[in-house]
């Protein structure tokens, strides 16, 4: 039956693209089938935001709005250009909706000024009060009103930073928003998403993305008009970044003042008001349109987003139509790749075209014109591993348990706790940081969530855990949460905990991987998080740690869905750098953000598997 399934699902995917024009066609069909406008739509305060609408040049019916509000730009600009494809996927734009693109406030050809996840507004008190909410609001309302040929109803949807948009449209929602569909929504960006995960920067997300993106424009402008932002030469990231040092010279000798974002990083340095204000989650109550969130499990950006709109809105409002859709793909990849492959791992069947023609398209379908049905789980979950699709009334799912993993002496990992045991001690030097990938990079590769570790086991400063050979399956679905008993002879550090997939030794048994990939051995990483230590017990008000003192360091990492196989190992690895993926952290209690290049020395770490201070990973396995 599972061989049938997966048949089914590849001639599916053979005649979807078969049937799909190519980009050529496609364009070509869109300037026959669309009229384009340009619009300044005004909102409450008087600012227009430049908005690029398509609409049907066939009035024979009614058409819902579908609106992707961004950030990087509605182009191609001018009335006489057209966007190659329309809409969430390469399938909308035949059927039937009136597609609408506009600038956010403050960027490209909008009027207004920019800001980074714009707090949102609650009880506004009049029309200066305005946010991404009220903005989207004002947009819906001006084009119910004014675009004929409407049925009075409009989706959005969005990935990334459109998927923060899309978010943000739902507290206080205008009536005719049936249907939103954030997508890797950026959400948190001090505990989870992009650059900062558990209070630890991730310094070359940061740096690459501002370098670009940060440069404010003058005026509204197209990208053509506007330079090209900070302008930084080099081939090797971990070389690049080590010579740099302390965290200051960014600004000294890059970005000066005109990267403004980057030096209000650097000045908040905690989770205070100025990241909880940029909490766009406090704010989702009293949500009315139906919410379908997805997100990839190997989002090297926002990773955490997708599971926190999920849980919010269902614990803030347990009667919304709210859904979650999570696969094996890096971010965006359900509409930017086949997601059938990886890396080096395959999963044996077109997952994107499954969740684009299952779930996307019907989704939109259902709430914005009534058409078809959309009966489709609260949780759809790819579960990698056992590589098949499974829907749960609910995520975490019920059917799991809690049990912890613990570490033990000799490397030794098991679901049993040991009565004796001891430490390990090893020791972290700034100056040779654990690097997140093997090889020599210049951008962050999507890859390297799920690339194999063995380059990191065997370095003195990474601890290795790992299980006897499985007997049966493992399947973990759910919450993850590290409970670390350690100390340091510094005053603070940074823990990095990794849930790996050991596959056997011989190729038989391991399998092969994309493109004939020897996967014999392979670490396979399912899931790696970071917490800054001083961030262990409150983001508000960091705390050094006692030398030498043991003490708890706990903290939750990203969900996962991952079936490890009969025969295979379940491996944890513990490391106190994740470089340049994080800032170096000194390795002594102060602001990272303004330390010098001889704060970083080096500490000695241990950490704890006795009976008394058993460090242990708790997961939930779901019951088969």
């Amino acid at each position: 039956m599972r061989k049938l399934s997966i048949l089914l699902l590849f001639w599916v995917a053979i005649l979807w693209s078969c049937s799909t024009p190519d980009q050529s066609s496609e364009a070509e069909y869109i300037r026959q089938h669309y009229t384009k406008i340009e619009q300044q739509i005004p909102m409450r305060d008087g600012v227009k935001l430049f908005t690029s609408i398509y609409i049907p040049k066939d009035t024979s019916q009614q058409y819902p709005f579908l609106i992707n509000r961004t950030p990087y730009a509605v182009a191609p600009y001018g009335a006489d250009e057209f966007k190659t494809s329309l809409g969430p996927d390469s399938a909308f734009s035949r059927q039937g909706y009136i597609f609408v693109y506009q600038d956010v406030r403050g960027r490209w050809m909008s009027e207004g000024a920019y800001k980074d996840i714009r707090p949102h507004v609650a009880n506004k008190q009049g029309d200066q009060d305005i946010d991404e909410s009220s903005d989207t609001y004002d947009t819906i309302d001006w084009l119910v009103k004014n675009i004929p040929n409407n049925n009075g109803r409009a989706g959005i949807y969005g990935i990334s930073y459109p998927g923060f948009y899309s978010t943000a449209a739902l507290p206080e929602a205008h009536p005719a928003l049936k249907a939103a569909s954030p997508q890797a929504p950026v959400t948190d960006w001090f505990r989870g998403d992009d650059f900062h995960h558990n209070g630890a920067f991730f310094l070359m997300d940061a740096f690459n993305f501002y370098s670009r993106f940060g440069v404010p424009r003058p005026k509204p402008l197209t990208p053509d008009q506007f330079n090209n932002g900070v302008q930084v030469a080099f081939h090797d990231n971990y070389q690049f970044f080590l010579d740099l040092g302390a965290l200051p010279h960014v600004k000294e000798r890059y970005f000066g003042d005109s990267v403004a974002f980057w030096n209000d990083l650097m000045q908040h340095g905690t989770l205070d008001t100025f990241w909880q204000a940029r909490e766009i989650v406090r704010h989702l109550t009293d949500i009315k349109p139906a919410v379908m969130t997805v997100g990839g499990f190997f989002d090297a950006e926002d990773a955490l987003g997708p599971f926190e709109v999920y849980k919010t809105i269902k614990a803030n409002n347990p009667n919304a139509d709210n859904r979650l859709v999570m696969g094996p793909w890096f971010h965006g990849g359900w509409v930017r790749s086949t997601g059938d492959f990886f890396g080096d791992i395959q999963f044996h069947e077109p997952t994107s075209a499954w969740y684009q023609q299952q779930l996307q398209l019907p989704f939109f379908d259902y709430y914005l014109k009534d058409k078809g049905s959309f009966d489709a789980a609260e949780a759809t979950i790819f579960f990698t591993g056992s590589n098949e699709w499974k829907n749960f009334d609910t995520w975490p799912p019920t059917q799991a348990t809690t049990q912890q993993l613990y570490l033990h002496a000799d490397g030794r990992l098991s679901f049993e706790k040991e009565s004796t045991g001891g430490y390990d001690e090893y020791v972290s030097d700034p100056a040779s940081p654990v690097p997140y990938q093997a090889g020599v990079q210049r951008q962050r590769t999507r890859e390297y969530m799920i690339d194999d570790q063995r380059f990191a086991a065997r370095r003195p400063d990474v601890m290795v855990y790992r299980s006897e050979v499985l007997t049966e399956d493992v399947t973990l679905a759910g919450t993850l949460m590290a409970n670390l008993l350690v100390s340091t002879t510094g005053t603070d550090a940074d823990y990095v905990v990794k849930l790996i997939d050991e596959h056997p030794e011989d190729t038989t048994s391991a399998g092969l991987g994309h493109e004939g990939k020897n996967l014999s051995g392979y670490q396979m990483m399912v899931r790696g998080e970071i917490l800054r230590g001083k961030f262990r017990n409150s983001f508000e008000k960091p705390e050094p740690f006692v030398p030498n003192e043991i003490t708890p360091v706990n903290y939750s990492l990203p969900d996962v869905g991952h079936t490890f196989k009969k025969g295979h190992r379940i491996m944890i690895q513990l490391q106190n750098s994740w470089f340049p993926l994080v800032d170096r952290n000194p390795q002594q209690f102060l602001d990272i953000y303004h330390a010098k290049d001889e704060d970083f020395i080096k500490a000695t770490h241990r950490v704890y598997y006795d009976g008394n201070h058993a460090s242990h990973l708790t997961v939930q396995v779901l019951q088969p």
